[in-house]
């Protein structure tokens, strides 16, 4: 029995090369001696993080890693990776011993974050331990978020840190709030607010921050100049685009992960016949509708109830009624040969047809990185490497 009969119910498959490629492809389009930074938190953008970053551990275009939390982090560690990694948020007491052991990187923006990591990292020096707490100072430039804001007050942190005993200052970064528009303007703003920054703090204080970075998917797609040192590619590492307004000729994106059930039931129902909860269709004539063993308790949105549509034999079936935990109705009336165990593409392409997250995530509501992000633990994980399944979870 193939992995692919065990999870006819619903399966998740990511094509690792295509992440590999879309890495290689972002690289052509930086500033050359730009270093790139994979971001894989939210467990890779529900694509995986373990296998992604395995994956893209022994490329030369991927310096690093960055991730939301701690436990992201440590994740990767237990699961061997050595490269740099960045926890992009902020990290609580609890975590600093470890990370610091592990040489995870911290970003620092808070003054009594500051001097618990110098405090603990003093005293490990006292233990035998030489690694310093390494930091990457955010900036606020415009996303309201977190960091230390780009004026005097912003100063006095850096050189407070620069002069703080078992702090190593590895890095320097800001967030662009709207890159990912046509309108470039507020994005630039940020970029201006940084690179002053950058210049008062090495005329203030002599020193360069060896790492400077600013640029996420958006950045890289569209604004050369936002590459710096660094870069962190995030959705469009798995092939989805940070929003509809990004020009998708710039770079060639193929997107990883595609999402497959199978019919479990073909029925016929009468004119008059109310379909799921609510009863928000009836059938205005004899229909045929088949049932999918997939709801939201996987991932999938309620949202397309009664919008949404997959893919039979290559064709499309709608979504009739309201989406329910774990299964759905699709309409096959004109579909003749679909049959119970057909498989059923919900992601990803069958024939001429196909079926993006960006399409599914504005029929829905939502966007394609809360789409990814939301497809449920219980949905088990294909791993294709080198055009073969090299792995699968659940």
């Amino acid at each position: 029995m193939t992995d692919k009969d065990r999870y006819q119910r619903i399966y998740a498959e990511i094509d690792l090369d295509k992440i590999r490629q879309n890495v290689k492809n972002m690289k052509e389009n930086l500033v050359p001696g730009t270093k790139m930074m994979a971001v894989v938190k939210a467990d890779g953008y529900g694509h995986g993080a373990v296998p992604v970053v395995e994956a893209l551990e022994p490329l030369a275009e991927i310096s690093g890693f960055a991730v939301a939390t701690a436990e992201e982090a440590f994740a990767l560690r237990d699961a061997g990776i050595t490269k740099p990694i960045l926890v992009l948020g902020y990290t609580f007491p609890y975590s600093y011993e470890r990370m610091i052991r592990q040489e995870i990187r911290f970003t620092l923006f808070r003054t009594d974050t500051l001097k618990e990591l110098s405090d603990l990292s003093v005293r490990l020096a006292k233990d035998g331990l030489s690694q310093k707490a390494m930091v990457h100072i955010k900036v606020d430039t415009g996303m309201s978020r977190i960091g230390v804001r780009p004026d005097a007050e912003g100063i006095r942190f850096v050189k407070e840190v620069f002069g703080t005993e078992g702090i190593y200052v590895e890095g320097i970064f800001t967030h662009l709030a709207r890159a990912d528009e046509t309108d470039k303007s507020s994005a630039k703003k940020q970029i201006a607010l940084f690179e002053n920054f950058l210049d008062l703090i090495e005329q203030e204080t002599g020193r360069r921050i060896p790492l400077r970075h600013c640029a996420n998917s958006a950045g890289i797609l569209e604004m050369p100049c936002a590459d710096f040192d660094l870069v962190r590619a995030g959705i469009a590492l798995y092939g989805l685009w940070p929003s509809d307004e990004i020009k998708q000729d710039a770079v060639l994106l193929s997107p990883a992960l595609s999402l497959y059930s199978t019919i479990v039931y073909v029925k016929e129902i009468e004119a008059g016949r109310e379909v799921s909860y609510g009863g928000t269709f009836t059938a205005k004539k004899r229909m045929r509708i088949a049932t999918v063993p997939v709801g939201y308790g996987d991932g999938y949105p309620r949202g397309l109830s009664g919008k949404g549509f997959v893919l039979v034999h290559g064709k499309r079936a709608p979504i009739l009624g309201r989406v329910c935990m774990d299964q759905f109705m699709i309409d096959v009336t004109d579909i003749r040969e679909a049959k119970e165990g057909d498989k059923v593409t919900l992601v990803g392409r069958d024939g001429e047809e196909q079926i993006t997250m960006e399409l599914l995530g504005g029929l829905s509501g939502r966007f394609n990185y809360e789409f990814a992000c939301n497809i449920g633990k219980r949905v088990p994980r294909l791993y294709i490497k080198e055009g073969k399944p090299i792995f699968s979870s659940n």
